[in-house]
């Protein structure tokens, strides 16, 4: 019994830890790269360290008051997680719902793929939002233009994105065709489709190669399942942060000296050249 009990244990464990199980070939971004390591807001040091030769981090300006700042949010585990309902383990849907997660039942209409009658293949899918979801848009929008950009595709995700956002908080939304292709990863979100404004543009993605071409304009989050009721990245980490950079003439020297992003895609890689310039 001990040993059943032991096993039970390392059951759930496994389980708490599944990512989104809905078919990414359909409707994910497949780029993202285990070799990733989240970094938390809370816990990256203060403290400056030199700049390479080949980074070049533009100098803080004052704020201009017209333009506001501009934020592009991720969708799937970053503001929400979807499972395929089919594949959903029982204990898994019970476990947040318990836990007070909220959540949706959502039917996408596939455009890639056809039933056996050549008609739209319906696929059901068990979205759980990010807790403090409500709350953090309402927040953000009231001082930064709130634009959604996900590698999903428009059949699954406008549909969600209608049930998070009813009040039209987004003022774009752009899906898997907006993002672009390069030699080292694909459906990287190059910022310069939404604006030529890289100093008062910011993207929140937990997959950090989704802005690659815009290094010092990413915040990296956690990475969110339904196995993270407590979360709180949203409210108490995120918020503080983009209240903090709406008053920066300038974003990047902040989030340069925060996250060192440019040093960390080096080190995976990926050559200063392939950046886009700064604007």
């Amino acid at each position: 019994m001990t040993w059943l009990s032991f096993l039970f244990q390392i059951f759930l464990q496994i389980i708490r830890a599944t990512p989104s199980l809905i078919n990414y070939n359909n409707y994910y971004s497949n780029s993202s790269s285990n070799e990733f390591e989240p970094l938390s807001v809370v816990e990256l040091s203060e403290s400056a360290s030199p700049t390479p030769a080949s980074v070049l981090i533009p100098t803080a300006g004052d704020v201009d008051p017209s333009k506001k700042l501009t934020v592009v949010l991720d969708l799937d585990e970053t503001l929400v997680c979807a499972y395929e309902t089919s594949s959903l383990p029982a204990i898994v849907r019970h476990q947040a719902i318990d836990a007070g997660l909220k959540w949706f039942e959502l039917e996408c209409i596939s455009s890639e793929k056809k039933d056996f009658d050549g008609k739209p293949k319906i696929n059901y899918v068990t979205v759980f939002e990010r807790p403090g979801l409500d709350e953090f848009l309402t927040q953000l929008s009231a001082f930064a233009d709130l634009v959604l950009f996900t590698a999903g595709l428009e059949g699954y995700a406008k549909p969600l994105v209608d049930r998070i956002d009813a009040e039209n908080r987004f003022s774009r939304r752009l899906y898997r065709p907006s993002t672009s292709s390069t030699e080292f990863r694909e459906h990287v979100k190059d910022l310069s489709c939404i604006s030529t404004n890289f100093c008062r543009t910011v993207i929140v993605d937990n997959n950090p190669f989704s802005f690659l071409l815009q290094p010092v304009n990413g915040i990296p989050c956690i990475p969110f399942s339904a196995g993270q009721p407590h979360d709180d990245q949203l409210l108490e980490v995120l918020l503080p942060l983009l209240k903090q950079l709406s008053q920066q003439g300038d974003v990047r020297p902040v989030l340069y000296e925060k996250f060192h992003m440019p040093e960390w895609f080096q080190k995976h890689g990926i050559p200063a050249s392939c950046w886009a310039t700064p604007g």
